[in-house]
């Protein structure tokens, strides 16, 4: 491997540079997963962008965390009794139940 070097005031700086990365689509989580790992996890956060795999280990987060979500608010729907009928036939009860997603 044969580095570069830029001069600047009498000091060699190897010319270094990130190879480029895939750019994945981050979400709500894996923004959340970013901000943890910056905050809490500066090892792992330095380690996944050195190794380029960030926006990929993100992305992944985001996918897992948004189907799970998605699967429990169908279930808490279910369990709650929210349906599309009862928006179409009682919208003050509706609305009131489906206050518990406000929360989520």
């Amino acid at each position: 491997m044969k580095i570069t070097y830029t001069e600047k005031d009498g000091i060699f700086y190897p010319n270094l540079a990130l190879p480029e990365q895939t750019n994945y689509p981050i979400g709500k989580y894996g923004r959340m997963r970013l901000d943890f790992l910056k905050k809490h996890r500066k090892g792992t956060y330095t380690t996944l962008l050195m190794s380029c795999k960030l926006h990929e280990h993100l992305h992944n987060i985001n996918e897992q965390l948004a189907e799970i979500m998605g699967t429990r608010i169908l279930k808490l729907a279910v369990k709650t009794g929210i349906t599309g009928k009862l928006k179409a036939t009682e919208q003050i009860r509706w609305v009131g139940k489906s206050r518990i997603f406000d929360l989520m």
